[in-house]
This record gives structure tokens, sequence and C-alpha cells, in this order.
């Protein structure tokens, strides 16, 4: 890559914030008009539920901006039939799919019958896996990406049936793990922007540049997020957003070839949805062995442990970031060895 598409990928950021930051008050006043938020159920310390009412869909916030400046910097690509551009159709294909069923379980959980729920699990997770499974075969069969790399070894290729399913659990995974993360105001949007720096340095070094040109692009919408959903949040993520940026992410790090290192580079969202799965493991075994079952944290996901351990949101949202941020640093520095 040249120098000149590192500064386009930047500064491709910098207008997709501009343009986010400008469309991020109009849509707040519309989804109030509106009561999108009114009714959304909030997890979490008693202390939350002064957040009732804050609007949520913020991956409307993000999806729009992006979409128009990731059109407008490939058209020439796409129209000259470059086949580096249109790869980036899968990950911008998954960004918008998952939008929608976040969306939609968003406003179910406002309007339908089963307010403050949405979808149920199952049915979430069977889109999920669909549109995961076809991002899949559409890596494998159509991008013609089935690598791995392992740090200090040359890559090497995977047969489809063992990187078919791998892929799919790597998109859907890091949907649901994003989604767990989203509890505190900033706490995601933090993460996964570092998540997509890391990412989009990794791209650089292999020269993907449409790859960066996406994650920069990505990220400027991002921050431009997070200027409305910093605490006190006027806009949450809602599984809008939360669905579908961890799901890109999955995505992305898979075009990359570097997802064996997603769980260092993502180690936040990581250890959230771990800390789910071990706190429902661990209350049913003691009630199973005792009669009574018992709670490994004060409350999960994790970042809600520290809060009640006494951690103000902001302190964990920050200490959370400094992790994220050093967990990100040792990923690039892997992916380089």
């Amino acid at each position: 890559m040249e120098p000149r598409d590192v500064a386009f990928a930047l500064a491709a950021g910098g207008v997709t914030f501009l343009l986010t930051v400008i469309w991020g008050e109009p849509l707040i006043t519309l989804l109030k008009r509106f009561g999108i938020g009114k009714k959304i159920r909030v997890d979490g310390p008693q202390a939350h539920l002064s957040k009732v009412g804050t609007p949520t869909m913020g991956g409307l916030l993000i999806i729009l901006p992006e979409l128009a400046v990731t059109a407008f910097i490939n058209a020439v690509s796409l129209i000259n039939g470059n086949f580096t551009g249109r790869s980036i159709l899968l990950p911008l294909s998954v960004l918008v799919l998952f939008t929608a069923l976040g969306a939609l379980d968003d406003w179910l959980g406002i309007k339908g019958v089963r307010r403050g729920e949405g979808l149920r699990g199952r049915q979430i997770f069977l889109w999920q896996s669909a549109i995961a499974l076809a991002a899949a075969f559409g890596l494998y069969y159509v991008l013609g990406i089935n690598q791995v790399a392992l740090p200090g070894t040359p890559f090497w290729e995977l047969d489809a049936w063992v990187y078919i399913p791998i892929a799919t659990f790597v998109i859907v995974g890091m949907s649901n793990a994003v989604n767990l993360t989203d509890g505190l105001d900033g706490l995601a949007g933090l993460i996964v922007a570092t998540a997509f720096v890391a990412y989009g340095v990794i791209a650089y070094l292999q020269g993907q540049v449409f790859l960066v040109r996406f994650c920069f692009t990505l990220i400027g919408a991002l921050f431009a997020f997070l200027w409305y959903n910093a605490h006190p949040a006027q806009l949450f993520m809602g599984g809008s957003a939360s669905y579908s940026l961890g799901a890109t992410l999955g995505v992305v790090a898979l075009m990359t070839g570097q997802w064996v290192l997603l769980p260092i580079i993502a180690i936040v969202p990581v250890s959230v949805t771990l800390s789910v799965i071990l706190q429902v493991a661990y209350f049913k075994l003691t009630r199973r062995l005792t009669g009574k079952g018992k709670r490994l944290f004060k409350m999960a996901p994790l970042h809600h442990h520290f809060e009640l351990v006494g951690w103000s949101e902001t302190q964990v949202v920050q200490r959370f970031w400094l992790v994220a941020l050093l967990a990100a640093m040792v990923g690039v520095a892997l992916a380089l060895l």
C-alpha cells in the first residue's frame, strides 16, 4: 500500500465521522418522537433504571453514513470490475443484514407483543446462523478466502468442511459477544472501535487497500456514535448496532486470515461472554449438588459484576477500554511475527 492509500482511508474515516455526527441529532429527535426506547428493558444494577426511555437503534446512526461513504469511495472500482473492490461487498452485506435483524429485535422489544423482550433467542440465533453461513460460503467459494495464520507461522489453507463451520462460528460468536458487552454507556463502542483499528492495521500490513478503507470508515462512524453514547448516553446501540458490529468484526478478522488472534484483540467481549457462560453453568451445577444455586459473579455479564463491587460506570468503561487497547497492541504484534 502507498502512503496516500492510508491517508485516503483516514480521511474517509473523518468524513464518515462528520456525516454521522450531523445525522445524529435528527435521528435522536426522530426516535424520541416515535417512542423508540420508551419501553426498552434495561438490564443491570438498579442504578441503570434511570436510563429507561433513552432512544435505542443506534445501528441506524452508523449504517447510513457507512453505506454512503463506502459506496462513494468504491464506486469507481466497482464499475471497472475490480475484484478487490467487489470483495468489500461481503462485510458490507453482513453489516446491513445484521443491522436489519437487530433493528427488528429492537422494534419488537418496544412495539411488539412481547414488549421488553424482542425476538426469542432461538429465532435470533437461527437468523444469525443463516446469514453467517451464507457469508462463510461467500468467503470460501466467491472470494477464495480460506487461510489461517498462527503467530510465527506462514498462512496455510483449510478445506471447506473445516473452514465454513469455523467461519460461521466466528461470525455468530462475535455478534453475540458484542451484544453482551453492550451494557454500559460507551463500553461496546470503544471496545469494537479499538478492535477495528487493530484489524485495520493488520489489513494495511497485508496490503488490503479496500479492507483498510472499510475498517476506518466504520471506525469514523463508531467514533460519531460514541459522541452520543458517552455517559450519560443520549442513544443506545441496541441490537441493530451490537449484533451487526460484532458479526462484521468477525468477517473482517476472517478476511485477514488472522482470526485466531480475535480472542486476544477482542478480549473484552470474549471475557464478557465467558462470564455469562460460567455464571449459568456454576448456578446450575451448585443447584444440582446443593439444591440451591450459587453465583460465581455478583452479576453477569462481567461489567455489571464490577459495578456491584464498587466501580463507577465510567471507571468500568475506562479500565475495560485500557485492557482492550493493550490487547489490540499485543494482537497486532503477534500478527507481525
